[in-house]
């Protein structure tokens, strides 16, 4: 029997407020490939959100394990993907992320590249631009990361938040590049400095797990919130009923559409049934943070196993 593999990578949410492109945080929404050999690429689409129609040169996917073998001066061998999502394209829940952190274990896999777990770290960040949703998707838990101009990544990684969270997500597109456009070239010293502030004390917060300053810190953001919000669905009504229901805070995932709130455990159900009340044109999803990361499993054998 030919080996076969699944491979499991989370969504993510980056930023949680003014961590502008170094806090990620994993959640337990994913992506998951089905890879095998074969003489020619074959990409299959089995999720409703995923595009029907593609060219296979044109994937995300496709590219990057080409462009990873290519780095490691090795020829990309042809293979079967399926490909099932849980997360939409284009909402701030990093479905271009795990895309990318799965283009590059297949390279891994087909190619026996023997990537380290740094390696991933560092290839995921620079073909994705930035550390926040790559580091996420690869570690699991929350990361606080920087990159280097050479492509370097240093992570804090964090696990086991004790709280759950939920996703607002609006039946609209917003593609990272779009909201990167309505944000100020230039910021003054002052500005600057109260904004980094709010970026340095929600790090602190995650790192001592203090939920109410974790909450209060993610809605300080200065740095991209107040000029993406009026490209986001019902921003301010979100922010104001999710604190009324008992979120500790409400911020954008990534650059948005989508909203997130962290909120206790305890009130999960309570609060997602009343904020379907308040906003049916968006889809209400309670998770929790995903503990592993990236998962790889050869799957050849399981058959034989079943029998």
């Amino acid at each position: 029997m030919s080996k076969k593999w699944q491979i499991t990578v989370p969504g993510s949410t980056a930023n949680l407020g003014p961590g502008f492109d170094s806090i990620g945080l994993s959640l337990s929404l994913y992506l998951k490939l089905t890879v095998s050999p074969q003489d020619e690429w074959e990409i299959i689409h089995l999720s409703e959100g995923l595009p029907k129609k593609f060219e296979i040169k044109d994937h995300l996917i496709y590219k990057i394990a080409h462009e990873t073998a290519k780095q490691y001066n090795r020829e990309m061998p042809s293979c079967r993907i399926e490909i099932t999502s849980e997360l939409p394209f284009a909402r701030g829940i990093g479905s271009s992320a795990a895309a990318i952190v799965a283009g590059i274990e297949i390279a891994n896999l087909l190619c026996d590249l023997q990537l380290s777990v740094q390696d991933k770290l560092n290839l995921s960040s620079q073909f994705e631009g930035h550390p926040d949703n790559a580091t996420a998707s690869v570690l699991g838990g929350l990361t606080i990361s920087t990159m280097d101009e050479a492509g370097n990544v240093d992570t804090i990684h964090i696990h086991d938040l004790e709280a759950s969270f939920v996703l607002f997500i609006p039946n609209v597109k917003l593609k990272t590049s779009e909201a990167r456009d309505v944000l100020p070239k230039t910021f003054q010293r002052p500005y600057a400095v109260q904004a980094s502030a709010g970026a340095n004390m929600l790090a602190a917060a995650l790192v001592l797990k203090d939920y109410e300053r974790i909450g209060k810190y993610m809605e300080s953001d200065l740095f991209h919130e107040p000029f993406r919000a009026e490209l986001i669905p019902y921003y301010h009504e979100i922010r104001k009923e999710a604190k009324k229901a008992g979120a500790y805070g409400t911020a954008l995932s990534g650059a948005g559409p989508t909203m997130i709130s962290i909120i206790p455990n305890s009130i999960g159900q309570q609060f997602v049934a009343k904020m379907e009340e308040l906003f049916p044109t968006h889809k209400i999803i309670l998770t929790k943070p995903d503990q592993c990361g990236v998962y790889v499993e050869e799957i050849s054998s399981v058959s034989k196993a079943i029998e």
